[in-house]
């Protein structure tokens, strides 16, 4: 009888779905909050579209460039550690057999079978240093083209999130209605936003959406009434 191949499913878009969920999040809640907020002082939409437009521009080069510093530092973290690596099993072979063994071990092999898989190792040093980087350090190999990646994703993220509460105020001539358009489709986004990242991260979907509205309409809510009493 013919056996059905065994194929796994993994998903596999891990970063980049994060850098997008960094990206879409700030987004959509911090113009929002700074739209609210210019809604409580002022009456012109020109004057809030200026202003958002300039916090999206500010906003995306911030965080793209704080995902590249990251990726970055993720990659000098990672050379730093695989030479001090490369330098141990020259110097100090017998102690880094000694950490090799003691992490088959923590797999449930005995002394006696984990030697003979040591050794093995032990004579071949890049699979070495490989094993001690991904096992003792739990790091594995960042893209070289992590950090340019991380950033415009990031960046162009937060400034498609960013367009979406200030539509409206493109749209409209009107501050007030302006503000109930932006807040109706922004918590819209918001809603369809967490379920989307819930989904992808396991978590309950309307929980995950239910937070994400509940935030972004907590921060503009602040940011109105804050601006609405000092003006």
């Amino acid at each position: 009888m013919p056996l059905t191949p065994h194929i796994e499913s993994h998903f596999t878009s891990g970063l980049f779905v994060r850098d997008v969920v960094i990206g879409m999040a700030d987004g959509l809640t911090v113009p929002f909050a700074l739209a609210a907020g210019l809604s409580g002082a002022v009456s012109s939409t020109r004057l809030i579209v200026i202003g958002g437009l300039a916090e999206i521009a500010a906003g995306s080069i911030a965080m793209g460039l704080g995902g590249y510093l990251a990726a970055k530092g993720d990659a000098e973290h990672y050379d730093q550690e695989k030479l001090r690596e490369e330098r141990e099993i020259v110097e100090i072979p017998e102690a880094e057999k000694a950490e090799v063994e003691e992490l088959f071990e923590q797999y449930g092999l005995s002394e006696g079978e984990a030697k003979p898989l040591v050794e093995a190792l032990s004579h071949r040093p890049k699979e070495w240093v490989d094993f001690m980087m991904r096992f003792e350090l739990g790091l594995e190999e960042p893209d070289p083209k992590r950090a340019v990646t991380s950033a415009s994703t990031i960046a162009l993220s937060y400034v498609a999130g960013g367009f979406i509460p200030l539509a409206p105020y493109i749209i409209l001539s009107n501050a007030f209605r302006g503000l109930l358009w932006s807040a109706v489709v922004t918590l819209a986004a918001l809603g369809v936003f967490g379920y989307l990242k819930a989904s992808f991260t396991g978590t309950a979907r309307l929980r995950g959406a239910s937070q994400t509205m509940v935030i972004g309409g907590l921060a503009a809510g602040a940011a109105f009434v804050i601006a609405n009493m000092i003006s």
